[in-house]
């Protein structure tokens, strides 16, 4: 049998259902055997495109994903996807080509050292030398991708490997064994609960870890019986419904929200999930947190930081831990007093509401998001790109639904929102998919549109469209600096979309772009919305107001 039949048969061994990716005339072999197997194999305009989507497979469904790309500047374009995974705890599995190893022709054309490269940003990089080891590498790859905390794998498979002939006797496929992680002890657990019983102003803090299954639901189970508020990081958002009353918000930003009035007013902050990779929730340093508490429970310790270092740590599988902690103190009490976070958020919401009913055009983005929050549908999912607008999402768009907003806070790389949103839909194609873009991230990796024309698979994409990279305008003038170096030019989106096959939508007031999004979102086929968006008043509401409000 050859061995690239044998490496898809073990893929297919794992429920591998789509691979993503761009082949070259190394993966010929590969490409064969996959057209004969299970498994749909999705071509990608852009390696950058195929590992986005597979690192979203992998968020969404806890499985692994797949990309595949040829060996030299394929394998290169795959870096920032593997970097995004890595940091975003995704769990995918990279395939890349190779020339042949034990003859070749074409001295060093092309080749890069790939698994040296991947090394920092994966679990787990090898190069497979010999046919009859392609089953147990995929086995040991997938349980290494999937198992805490999950990430990128990387197979390198040299051309002639893969066309190797090897004994039918040694393409044996191993069986895939569930794998629970670590429980918790009971002393610890009980530790930890008297620590939560003996507070007056206990928190729940979720982070990216409590958005993995079966974590939600056990969340949910400990709000829903201790009666703690909580809130959330950026991802984070989404483990439980953010309508009940308990939800406090998320912290899309480290300080001076009026989230951090609550947070600094709090004795013990039970922080669930986080990881430092996250952009920090509150900032610990200068002692502001001086007395404070703060219990991690996750899957593995912290990464002690200057802005980070737990008083106490709760490690172990988090739905057990949450289900164990609530059962010991679902009759506790606490006393929280929430009049200054109220007078905070009151002020806060005064200051907000101006902006957020603000119908001026081009359109503030507080008054976007409400618009979208309000057509959304409850279960629809919005996939961020990265960009200023971000904040905003974060801050002012509440989830109902798990992974019904799908942001990156961890690599926050740009050019991730459509192939994320592409993916989502495939998966779950009954629920509306609206991908959120600014003009910089969309332009990255636009011509996706096409991957999704031809998936034949209805999505609409909303292009937050201010012809700068306005984030990075942002920060530049929060630092005084003068307006320089990020300007740029856009072609007609609308034009654009139409020649990939999709309907292009351009309002010129508030009111039309409500209209235009309830018909976008029904809209079967490709739709795009290129909206003009003023961040002019970022700096003064970010940077100066909050600051004032929360001081």
């Amino acid at each position: 049998m050859k061995a690239s039949d044998i490496f898809v048969k073990a893929l297919e061994n794992e429920g591998v259902e789509y691979i993503f990716g761009i082949p070259g005339e190394e993966n010929l072999d590969m490409l064969e055997s996959i057209r004969k197997s299970s498994i749909k194999f999705i071509l990608t305009r852009h390696e950058q495109g195929a590992g986005f989507m597979a690192a979203t497979y992998g968020r969404l469904t806890g499985k692994t994903g797949v990309c595949l790309s040829t060996l030299g500047p394929g394998a290169t374009n795959l870096i920032t996807p593997i970097a995004y995974a890595y940091l975003g705890g995704m769990p995918i599995l990279v395939i890349t080509g190779q020339k042949p190893i034990r003859q070749s022709k074409q001295g060093q054309f092309q080749i890069v050292n790939i698994v040296n490269m991947m090394r920092p940003i994966t679990k787990f990089t090898q190069q497979i030398v010999e046919g009859s080891r392609m089953a147990p590498l995929v086995r040991d790859a997938f349980r290494l991708a999937e198992s805490e905390r999950p990430g990128p794998v990387h197979l390198e498979i040299p051309e002639d490997i893969a066309r190797q002939e090897v004994p039918e006797d040694e393409s044996f496929m191993f069986p895939v064994n569930e794998s629970q992680s670590p429980y918790a002890s009971q002393a610890m657990i009980e530790k930890i609960a008297q620590l939560i019983l003996g507070a007056k102003h206990p928190l729940l803090l979720i982070g990216d870890g409590g958005n993995r299954q079966p974590a939600p639901k056990a969340l949910r189970d400990f709000v829903d019986q201790t009666g703690i508020p909580f809130l959330v990081t950026q991802m984070g958002n989404g483990v439980i419904d953010e309508r009940l009353e308990g939800y406090l918000g998320t912290t899309a930003l480290s300080d001076h929200d009026f989230l951090h009035t609550v947070l600094k007013k709090a004795d013990v902050i039970v922080n669930v999930g986080f990881n430092t990779v996250e952009k920090p929730p509150f900032i610990m340093e200068h002692g502001k947190y001086k007395g404070r508490k703060i219990i991690h429970i996750n899957y593995s310790e912290a990464t002690i930081d200057k802005i980070y270092f737990p008083y106490i740590s709760l490690i172990g599988d988090i739905s057990h831990s949450m289900q164990e902690l609530a059962k010991k103190i679902e009759n506790g009490t606490h006393n929280w007093n929430f009049d200054e976070y109220y007078a905070a958020k009151a002020k806060a919401a005064a200051h907000s509401e101006v902006y957020d009913n603000d119908t001026r055009f081009p359109m503030l983005p507080q008054h976007l998001v409400k618009v979208m929050r309000s057509i959304v549908p409850d279960d629809g999912i919005v996939s961020l790109d990265n960009g200023i607008y971000k904040i905003w999402f974060a801050r002012n768009y509440k989830t109902y639904f798990h992974h019904t907003m799908l942001l990156d806070n961890a690599l926050a790389s740009m050019g991730a929102g459509l192939p994320a949103a592409i993916v989502a839909k495939l998966i779950k194609p009954r629920q509306k998919v609206i991908a959120v873009c600014g003009d910089g991230g969309f332009m990255m990796n636009s011509q996706e549109l096409e991957t999704a024309y031809r998936l034949g698979i209805d999505i609409t994409v909303v292009i937050l469209n201010d012809n700068a990279f306005g984030m990075i305008k942002w920060k530049q003038s929060g630092m005084g600096f003068e307006n320089y170096g990020l300007d740029y030019g856009n072609p007609d989106l609308v034009k654009y979309v139409e020649s990939y096959g999709g309907r292009g939508f351009r309002p010129n007031s508030s009111a039309e772009f409500a209209t235009m999004l309830t018909e976008a979102i029904d809209y079967k086929g490709i739709s795009l919305i290129d909206v003009s968006v003023d961040y002019s008043l970022n700096h003064e509401v970010l940077n100066i107001d909050l600051q004032k409000l929360n001081h």
